[in-house]
């Protein structure tokens, strides 16, 4: 019988991932349990498993109650389960988890890497090496299992052409491959400026920011009071361009480090569709990547552009500018978010009593009516709104498609949205099924409202709060880190 005659979810996907193997098999979900169909829809695997993972080099990981083994594009169990926790096989080994410490197998099931780490990074070995953890010190080994470089760091990341930055009495600092230390551990914040291999380096050291090169010397030219990361310790580039700043006022570096607009601003936003907001005597204005004054210093306030237009305020009343600085749509909104999906989420006073949110398109025309107590952004095609003190999700004609029952929501991203309840935080995809934390665009229930904090997911991965402790979960909510 074909499985399409059942009422279910069928679920695409896993972790985004370019390095997975491409086949003909789809997982689906039935009854909060995973399984295969072939091609023609038909039942390949019965939906038995907790959890299945996508294949890469020709196998998959199962988990079935508390368990992981390995299946082939077959339907046939390869590898028994053994396994706590397993990872896909990449480059013929793959992590797992037995008995709370990791090891690597090849694809027979025989070990190749013994248990004897209390963590190990998840995917390639990168450079032909891999990250572990043991006696809470991090080091690296290679394929064969030998310490290439000591498990004497308190943090580290991954190889990128050759060089990686690693924490240690908790400064920062970069080593290349065979353990060589390039730039030295005295940094609190630290990331490669350019991507070429001529590297410079942006770092902050007693509260100011600055350039160094490969050789750790620092350029005393270019020194700055901050610099904008975009997550912990990774610089966030806006069309080449990084936001600094030096003496309280904001200015513009490339790549290299260069200034490429002064330190002549009070405020400055990040540079959005080629160009920036900026403010400049209390009132804001844009300017291009030059430095040129586009549009002129005449607003109270202003965002960055979206979909063409920019939200401003004048006069306390909101409106959007197109790139020439022409009025699209008036000054009458006392609240007006970023474009986004061709609707803007805006607030205007409803029956001389309230204000409530609704949604515009770009040529001012209110699509979703005024109504609402508060209102996101929309993306992957719902939008959070708020309604009775709750949130819930509506689609870009306005109707409710997740209902109203979350303390707060925010946007989706990778297919999930990051929901609370009851003071717990967890993910929702996009089923309505609303009875758990992680869930997909429909509500579907994906796993318990159980953690205390929680990221939104991007490329795949999340990051989670429990009992005091940041833990890295996959879109398939398995746990990639325990820290």
């Amino acid at each position: 019988m074909s499985v399409l005659a059942l009422s279910l979810a069928l679920i695409f996907g896993g972790c985004f991932d370019e390095k997975k193997d491409n086949h003909t098999l789809i997982k689906f979900e039935l009854g909060g349990k995973y399984g295969f169909l072939d091609e023609r829809g038909e039942i390949l695997v019965k939906p038995i498993y907790n959890s299945i993972g996508d294949f890469y080099d020709g196998l998959a990981v199962v988990c079935a109650i508390d368990k992981c083994g390995y299946m082939d594009t077959n339907g046939k169990v390869i590898i028994p389960f053994e396994y706590d926790y397993a990872w896909g096989f990449r480059d013929g080994l793959a992590g797992v988890k037995k008995n709370n410490k990791y090891g690597f197998i090849d694809k027979t099931g025989k070990v190749v890497i013994p248990f004897e780490y209390d963590d190990a990074a998840r995917g390639d070995f990168s450079d032909g090496l891999i990250r572990v953890k043991k006696n809470n010190k991090y080091g690296f080994i290679d394929k064969t299992g030998k310490v290439v470089i000591p498990f004497e760091y308190d943090d580290v990341g991954d190889f990128s052409d050759g060089l990686i930055r690693v924490k240690k009495n908790n400064k920062l600092g970069y080593i290349d491959k065979g353990g060589k230390v390039i730039i030295p551990f005295e940094y609190d914040d630290l990331d490669v400026l350019n991507e070429n291999n001529k590297y410079n380096f942006i770092a902050k050291k007693y509260g100011e920011m600055f350039i160094i090169d490969k050789n750790g010397k620092i350029n005393k030219l270019k020194i700055f009071d901050d610099a904008y990361f975009s997550g912990v310790s990774t610089i966030k580039f806006s069309d080449g361009l990084i936001r600094v700043k030096k003496n309280n006022k904001y200015g513009f570096i490339d790549k290299s480090g260069k200034v490429v607009i002064p330190f002549e601003y009070y405020s400055a936003w990040d540079f959005s569709e080629g160009l920036a907001g900026v403010e400049k005597n209390n009132k804001y204005g844009f300017i291009d990547k030059t430095g040129k004054v586009v549009i002129p210093f005449e607003y109270d306030y202003a965002r960055g552009f979206s979909d063409g237009l920019a939200g401003v305020e004048k006069n306390n009343k909101w409106g959007y500018i197109d790139k020439t600085g022409n009025v699209v749509i008036p000054f009458e909104y006392n609240v007006a978010w970023d474009f986004s999906d061709g609707l803007a989420g805006v607030r205007k006073m409803v029956a001389l009593l309230y204000d409530k949110y609704g949604f515009i398109d770009k040529t001012g025309k209110v699509v979703i009516p005024f109504e609402y107590d508060g209102a996101g952004s929309f993306s992957e095609g719902l939008a959070s709104v708020k309604k009775n003190n709750k949130y819930g999700f509506i689609d870009k004609s306005g109707k409710i498609v997740i209902p109203f029952e979350y303390d707060d929501a925010w946007g989706f991203r990778d297919g999930l949205a990051r929901v609370e309840k009851n003071n717990k935080y967890g993910f929702i995809d996009k089923t309505g099924n609303n009875k758990y934390g992680f869930i997909d665009k429909t509500g579907k229930a994906i796993v318990p409202f159980e953690f205390d904090d929680a990221s939104d997911f991007s490329e795949g991965v999340a990051f989670v709060k429990k009992y005091g402790k940041w833990m890295m979960i996959d879109s398939q909510f398995n746990f990639i880190t325990e820290e």
